[in-house]
């Protein structure tokens, strides 16, 4: 299971100009590739330092969503949080990463909102809950991103299947009080 996401993040690396979502797999709990001596600031090597930092970051949640574009030494973060401070950590981790001269800070801050908090829960207890995507939620930052902006919910990250992804959407559409849910989830099959 833990080869299937790292052949698909190299896939990604080829292209060079999509974003890297965090939740690529299930392979977030394992150790991110070390850059090889000879080049300490190759793009994969690079785009692997980006990524541990951000994994790494103490108050990341299942309710946040980081993403990530490297393009030489300069990267651009992008994506939603729930809590400001951790949009200021993910910039100044990675602006404290050798070989990175720039930091392009896109990420939002969702607001504040006790309605949003009560769909974040059902909507976890909803797509966790649900005995085909439980296996998601295992590690320490589960696969399946579940962002929620003003009663809009966004499910971003990855699956291993088309048939995960649709029934996520499902599930999260089940969720009362839900104005719409994106389904941004990608499939490695």
């Amino acid at each position: 299971m833990l080869s299937r996401p790292r052949t698909f993040v190299a896939s990604l690396l080829v292209t060079g100009l999509a974003f890297f979502p965090l939740g690529i797999g299930t392979a977030l709990a394992g150790s991110p590739s070390r850059p090889s001596a000879s080049a300490p600031n190759s793009s994969n090597a690079l785009v692997s330092q980006v990524r541990h930092e951000l994994v790494m970051l103490p108050w990341l949640s299942v309710f946040d969503n980081l993403e990530y574009q490297v393009n030489g030494s300069e990267v651009t973060l992008a994506g939603q949080v729930t809590r400001p401070y951790l949009k200021d950590e993910a910039t100044n981790s990675v602006k404290r990463i050798a070989g990175v001269t720039n930091v392009v800070d896109q990420i939002e801050v969702l607001p504040p909102s006790s309605f949003d908090d009560q769909i974040r829960r059902a909507e976890y207890r909803a797509i966790y809950g649900n005995p085909a995507l439980s296996r998601y939620g295992f590690g320490t930052l589960p696969s399946i991103r579940i962002i929620v902006d003003n009663g809009h919910v966004t499910l971003a990250g990855v699956v291993d299947t088309q048939a995960d992804s649709e029934i996520a959407n499902i599930r999260a559409n089940e969720v009362p009080g839900v104005f719409s849910v994106t389904n941004n989830l990608q499939h490695t099959r």
